[in-house]
């Protein structure tokens, strides 16, 4: 398999490259905490079935939420964050946007809307669709990215809210990515 030719992952100017490190921060700081929160979300002892359902809709919102912030800052053309060439950013997130399956799998739904049926939010979640399935097409992600069900046994651990990782312990103390 011949992959693309790697892209210059920073800028080489001072204020964009400034700009991409602070969006691959909010990648590790905000959306991969969402996403597993989301993930590891369980109702607690003695709540009802709609207290259970109103509990994961609150992550489920913040972790969209968080998605949204990240996508309303994208270049508008794209189809990666900062235009034709992916960056580092793209790559930063690419892990978890390729794995978004598992909130359908272990939870009642991601919650992205389908195409035309965003509302307010529906520029927002087409320029998402474009930046998704642009990296889910490059080959260098197709080619590190391994089988669903390698990956359900142990998504089922966070999603049991079970795992033992650094990150499953932080989250579950509500602290950020170790």
């Amino acid at each position: 398999m011949r992959f693309q030719t790697p892209p210059q992952k920073f800028s080489q100017k001072i204020l964009t490259r400034a700009r991409m490190r602070i969006w691959v921060d909010f990648v590790t700081s905000r959306i991969i905490p969402a996403f597993h929160r989301f993930l590891q979300y369980q109702p607690l002892k003695g709540e009802s079935e709609q207290q259970a359902k109103d509990g994961e809709n609150v992550v489920r919102e913040e972790f969209l939420g968080k998605l949204k912030e990240f996508t309303r800052e994208m270049d508008k053309e794209g189809p990666y964050f900062w235009g034709k060439e992916p960056k580092m950013v793209d790559f930063a997130i690419a892990p978890w946007a390729v794995r978004l399956w598992v909130f359908d799998h272990f939870k009642s739904g991601l919650g992205i809307p389908e195409e035309g049926q965003g509302g307010d939010d529906e520029g927002a979640w087409a320029r998402w669709r474009k930046w998704l399935s642009a990296i889910e097409e490059r080959d260098s992600v197709k080619a590190t990215t391994s089988e669903k069900q390698y990956f359900i046994p142990i998504y089922q651990r966070y999603a049991d809210n079970t795992a033992q990782s650094e990150l499953a312990k932080a989250t579950r103390s509500g602290r950020g990515v170790p």
